[in-house]
C-alpha cells in the first residue's frame, strides 16, 4: 500500500493495492464494487428491485454493507460537477473503497442517483489502526456490583436486559492490524460494529481529493466542500431499519426499531434510557448527551420537590402575611394616598388597590425562599460533582479514558490542513504537521473577540430600547386603563394593573427580540470560529460553544438582570425623580414589589422558550419530512428503498447536538441564577426534561438521517460554563434576597424597630412622606387624571423609601433606618456566600471525580494489556525460534524468562 495524498507527517489517505483490497476470504468477494454500476450504466443487465427488501442496508450480492451513501441529481449542463464525482469516487476506489451506483431511474423521483460505500476488511483494519479505535480482546473477568438492597422497588422503571446490555463487557485495547489474531475477531464483518464502520468511511470522506494528480489546487478536497458547492446533495449512513417494524433481512440489527419501541415512544418516559444502546448505535457523542440530560432530569426531582415544599409553605402561611393584611385594609391601606408612578398621565392612589398582588408576592417572598436559595447554591454541587463521577464511570465502560489525548493527534480538521500552508516539526512525534502562524492567529482571534464584543453591545442596545418602552407605555396603560378599567373582565380582569400590562407586553416583545437575533447571531458566530480555523474537532466545538453561549447568557438573561437588580434602584424620590435620556422618567417596581415582575419575567421567557423549542425540535422536521416524503408514501413498499427513505429525512448537521446542550444550559441558568424569585422553577424545568428527553429521543430516531457516529469523552465546555454559572448563582440569588425581595427590611424592622417583635406597622413605617405642593408642573398629574376621592384637604402622599417627611431639617434624606437595611442586606450578602460557598468546596473536596471501583477497574484494565501483549509476544517469539531452530543444527539457547514486574510497574 502507498499513500495517496500528503507526506507521511501530514493527515493523508492510504491507497490499497489490489491484493490488500480483495484478498480477503472472510469477504468472499472477487470483483469491485464499481463494476456493478458499471454493467448497470452500461445495459449489460438490469436489477428487478421489486426482488429487494425495502430495508436492505447491503449492496446486490447481499453480502456486503452499505457503509456510507452519498446522493446526487445529474446536473447536465455543469461538467464540473460531474468531473469533481467523476475524481471524487475514483480516488475513493484508490483508498480500498467499494462503490455501487443505484441509477436515478431506479429512485422515486426519477432525479436522483445514490452511490453506495462498502468499506472492506483490510480498509477498516487499516484505520482503525490509524485511529487507534479500541476493540475487545477479552471479556471482562471483574465481578459485577452485588444488586442494592431493595432492587426489586426499580423493576417498573427498568428495560430488558437485552436492551440495556446489547454487548458483552470487555477488555479493550487499541487496534493494532499487525496484531489482529490478539483480539477477539470471530467474523470480520460484524467484528467493528456499524457505528465504527460508518465514522471510519467518513474519516476518509472528509480527506478524499477531488482533483487530478496534476491539478496543483491542493485545497479541493473533503465531502464537506462537495456538499457545499452542490456536487453532492447528501451524504449519510444508513439506518439499519424502519423505525416502526423490525428489518425482514435476519442480518440487520434493527436497532432502530428496539430504540423506538423501548426509548423513543412517550409512554416510556418513566424508565430507564438504553444508554449503551444509544452509544452502539449513534456513537459516544450522542450517549454521553443522554446520559447528562437524563442525570440533570434525575436531580431536578430533588430541587422540585424542595422548591414545591416552599410554595406550599408560602400558601399555607398565606394568613400570617401581617403587612398584606394591612395593605388591603381599609382603615390602613384605604388611607393612604399614594404619590403618582409615572409624570402627567398617572394619578393619585391608594395602597390597598394592590390588595391583590401583595397577597400574591408573599407565595415567593418569604421565609422559605431564603432556605430555597441557600439549598439550590448546595444542590447544584452536588449535580455537578456527581455528574463528573457518573461520567468517569461512562468513561471507563465506554473506552474513552484516554481519548483527548487521542483527539487532539488524530482528529485534525481537513480545514485546518487544507488552510494552513506552513508546516513545522512535531517535538512528540518528529513528524511535519501544519500550523497558524501566531501573529495570524492573534490577529484572527482579536477579529473575532471585536465581533463577539459588537454583537452583545447590539443585545444591550435592544434592551435599553426594551426599557425605554417599558417607561413610555406605562403611562399609556395607566391613562387607558382609567378611562375602560378591565374590572368587567372575567377571572383576570382584577389582577390587569398597568404594572402587569407594562411586565407582560414588555416580557414578550424581549422575547420576540431574542429569537430574531439568535437566528441572526447563529450564522456570525459559525464564520467567526471558521476565520480562526481551530485545530481540532474539539476545539472547534469549544470555540463556538463560548461564542454562542456568551451571546446567548446576555440575549436571555439580560432582562430578568435588569428587573432584579436595577428596577426601581435609580428612581430618586417626588419632586426630584431620576430620567434616562433626560425624558424619561425611570420606573419604579411593582407596589407588590419588585421581586413578582421578576418572577413574571422569568416564567414568560423561561416557559415561552421551552413551548417554542418543543415545537420547533418536533414539529418543524415532521412537517418537512411529511411534505418531502408525500409523493414516496404511494409508492408499493418494494419501490421506495432504505436509502431513498433516509434521503428523505432531515439532516441532523454539525451543530444539532450543539443547539440540545445550549437549550438545556439556558434552562439550567434560569433555574439556578433567579430561583430566589421563583420555586417552582425546577418543577416546570422538570416537566419540560420529561417530555425533553423522549421528544429529542423521538426526532433522532424517526425525523432525522442517522448522523456520523462520534466520540466524545465529556460534556466538553459546557462543563466550565455549569461550573461558572453555579458560582454566580450564588451570588445572584444573595442579591435578589436582599435587594430584591423584601425580606431583609421586614426583619430588620421586626428586630429592631418592633420592641415585641411584630409586623404590625410596617407599612406605614417602609413609606416616606412627601408634600404635594412641592411637586415639579413637570411631574405634577394633568387635571382630570386625578380620581374622584382626591380633593384639596390631601396634601401629603406616600412612596416607597426611608426618608425624612417634609419640615424636618433632613427633609428628603434618608433616615438612619436605611442605613441600617443596607448594613443588613451586605451582612446578609457576605455571610450566604460565605456559608454557601464553604459548604460547596467542602462537598466538591469530599466526593472524588472517579470511583473507586472505576479507578480499579482502569488499573486492572493496563495491567491486563501489558501482561496479554507480553505473553502474546513471548509466544510469537517461541513460534519464530521453533521455525528457526529446524533450519539450524547449533545447540539450542535458553532465553531466560522476563520478570513479570519489570514489564508492568509503568502501568501500576
Amino acid at each position: 500500500m502507498h499513500r495517496i495524498t500528503g507526506k507521511a507527517g501530514e493527515d493523508s489517505l492510504i491507497e490499497m493495492s489490489p491484493a490488500e483490497s480483495f484478498n480477503d476470504d472472510i469477504n468472499g468477494y472477487h470483483q469491485h464494487g464499481s463494476s456493478s454500476a458499471g454493467s448497470l450504466q452500461q445495459g449489460q443487465s438490469v436489477i428487478d428491485k421489486q426482488q429487494q427488501s425495502k430495508d436492505s442496508v447491503f449492496f446486490r450480492d447481499g453480502l456486503r454493507r452499505v457503509d456510507f451513501v452519498l446522493s446526487y441529481v445529474d446536473d447536465k449542463d455543469c461538467e464540473k460537477k460531474q468531473e469533481r464525482r467523476k475524481v471524487y469516487e475514483a480516488n475513493l476506489e484508490n483508498v480500498g473503497l467499494e462503490l455501487e451506483i443505484e441509477d436515478k431511474s431506479e429512485s422515486e423521483d426519477g432525479k436522483t442517483y445514490f452511490v453506495k460505500i462498502h468499506a472492506p476488511w483490510e480498509v477498516l483494519a487499516t484505520y482503525a489502526d490509524v485511529l487507534k479505535i479500541k476493540v475487545p480482546f477479552k471479556v471482562n473477568d471483574i465481578p459485577s456490583k452485588s444488586e442494592m438492597p431493595m432492587n426489586w422497588l426499580s423493576t417498573p422503571f427498568r428495560l430488558p436486559e437485552r436492551i440495556m446490555q446489547p454487548e458483552p463487557d470487555y477488555f479493550t485495547a487499541p487496534f493494532n492490524k499487525s496484531k489482529s489474531d490478539f483480539f477477539l475477531i470471530d467474523n470480520k464483518d460484524t467484528f467493528f460494529p456499524p457505528s465504527t464502520r460508518n465514522r471510519i468511511v467518513y474519516y476518509i470522506l472528509s480527506r478524499c481529493s477531488y482533483f487530478k494528480d496534476d491539478c496543483g489546487d491542493k485545497d479541493k478536497k473533503g465531502i464537506k466542500r462537495l456538499l457545499n458547492n452542490g456536487t453532492y446533495t447528501a451524504a449519510f449512513p444508513l439506518h439499519d431499519s424502519r423505525y416502526w417494524t423490525r428489518s425482514r433481512d435476519i442480518n440487520c440489527e434493527s436497532e432502530r426499531y428496539s430504540l423506538y419501541k423501548h426509548w423513543a415512544g412517550f409512554l416510556c418516559f418513566f424508565k430507564e434510557q438504553p444508554l449503551n444502546l444509544i452509544r452502539k448505535y449513534y456513537g459516544e457523542k450522542i450517549g454521553i448527551y443522554f446520559a447528562w440530560l437524563g442525570f440533570y432530569t434525575e436531580m431536578l426531582l430533588f430541587a422540585a420537590v424542595v422548591g414545591t415544599i416552599c410554595f406550599i409553605y408560602g400558601f399555607l402561611t398565606y394568613d400570617e402575611n401581617v403587612w398584606s393584611k394591612e395593605i388591603c385594609d381599609e382603615k390602613i391601606g384605604g388611607n393612604i394616598v399614594m404619590c403618582p408612578l409615572c409624570d402627567k398621565k398617572c394619578s393619585y392612589w391608594k395602597l390597598n388597590s394592590t390588595c391583590d398582588s401583595s397577597w400574591q408576592s408573599h407565595l415567593f417572598d418569604n421565609v422559605g425562599t431564603v432556605f430555597f436559595a441557600i439549598f439550590m447554591g448546595i444542590w447544584v454541587t452536588l449535580f455537578l460533582e456527581f455528574w463528573k463521577r457518573r461520567q468517569a464511570r461512562l468513561e471507563y465502560e465506554w473506552d474513552l479514558v484516554d481519548f483527548e489525548e487521542e483527539q487532539q493527534q488524530l482528529q485534525i480538521r481537513p480545514e485546518y490542513e487544507t488552510k494552513c500552508t506552513n508546516r513545522k516539526m512535531n517535538r512528540i512525534t518528529q513528524e511535519m504537521e501544519p500550523y497558524l502562524p501566531i501573529t495570524s492567529k492573534c490577529a484572527r482571534t482579536c477579529l473575532s473577540g471585536a465581533t463577539v464584543l459588537f454583537w452583545i453591545s447590539l443585545i444591550i442596545a435592544c434592551i435599553i430600547g426594551v426599557i425605554a418602552y417599558r417607561l413610555a407605555v406605562y403611562a399609556a396603560f395607566a391613562s387607558l386603563m382609567k378611562d375602560n378599567p378591565t374590572s368587567h373582565l372575567h377571572v383576570v380582569g382584577p389582577y390587569i394593573t398597568p404594572q402587569l400590562a407594562t411586565s407582560v407586553t414588555a416580557s414578550c416583545i424581549n422575547f420576540v427580540i431574542i429569537m430574531i437575533l439568535n437566528l441572526m447571531y447563529e450564522r456570525v458566530a459559525i464564520w467567526i470560529t471558521d476565520m480562526e480555523i481551530p485545530k481540532t474537532h474539539l476545539e472547534y466545538e469549544n470555540k463556538l460553544t463560548v461564542k454562542m453561549f456568551l451571546f446567548q447568557f446576555v440575549n436571555y438573561y439580560s432582562s430578568c438582570f435588569y428587573v432584579a437588580f436595577f428596577k426601581g434602584k435609580l428612581v430618586g424620590y417626588p419632586g426630584k425623580y431620576m430620567y434616562m435620556f433626560g425624558k424619561l422618567r425611570n420606573e419604579e417596581c411593582d407596589p407588590g414589589g419588585c421581586l413578582i415582575e421578576l418572577t413574571t419575567q422569568l416564567v414568560i421567557v423561561m416557559t415561552g422558550k421551552q413551548v417554542w423549542g418543543n415545537i420547533q425540535e418536533a414539529l418543524v422536521p415532521w412537517l418537512m419530512n411529511w411534505w418531502g416524503s408525500r409523493k414516496a408514501r404511494s409508492h408499493p413498499e418494494s419501490l421506495y428503498s432504505r436509502w431513498e427513505q433516509d434521503n428523505d429525512l432531515q439532516c441532523f448537521g454539525q451543530l444539532g447536538l450543539f443547539y440540545e446542550y445550549l437549550e438545556m444550559v439556558i434552562q439550567f441558568g434560569f433555574i439556578t441564577l433567579f430561583v430566589a424569585s421563583f420555586p417552582l422553577a425546577p418543577l416546570l424545568a422538570l416537566i419540560n426534561n420529561i417530555i425533553e428527553v423522549r421528544v429529542d429521543a423521538w426526532k433522532l430516531t424517526t425525523q432525522f438521517r442517522r448522523p456520523v457516529a462520534s466520540k466524545a469523552h465529556s460534556i466538553g465546555a459546557w462543563q466550565e460554563i455549569l461550573n461558572g454559572m453555579a458560582i454566580l448563582s450564588v451570588v445572584t440569588n444573595a442579591f435578589i434576597v436582599a435587594f430584591t425581595s423584601d425580606m431583609i427590611p421586614r426583619l430588620v424592622y421586626m428586630y429592631a424597630y418592633q420592641p415585641q417583635g411584630q409586623m404590625k406597622g410596617y407599612i406605614n413605617n417602609s413609606l416616606s412622606v412627601f408634600n404635594i405642593s412641592e411637586f415639579n408642573f413637570a411631574s405634577m398629574p394633568e387635571d382630570g387624571e386625578n380620581p374622584s376621592w382626591f380633593n384639596s384637604s390631601i396634601t401629603n402622599c406616600r412612596y416607597r423609601d426611608y426618608r425624612y417627611p417634609p419640615g424636618h431639617e433632613k427633609q428628603y434624606s434618608h433616615t438612619m433606618q436605611f442605613w441600617h437595611i443596607l448594613a443588613a442586606k451586605l451582612a446578609f450578602i457576605i455571610i450566604m456566600e460565605h456559608v454557601v460557598f464553604l459548604v460547596k468546596f467542602f462537598v466538591a473536596w469530599m466526593i472524588p471525580d472517579v470511583p473507586s471501583d472505576v479507578r480499579a477497574r482502569i488499573k486492572r484494565e493496563r495491567y491486563l494489556v501489558q501482561e496479554y501483549l507480553h505473553n502474546y509476544e513471548v509466544e510469537k517469539l517461541k513460534i519464530q525460534l521453533s521455525h528457526t531452530s529446524n533450519e539450524c543444527t547449533c545447540a539450542p539457547m535458553i532465553y531466560p524468562s522476563i520478570p513479570r514486574h519489570e514489564v508492568l510497574s509503568e502501568c501500576l
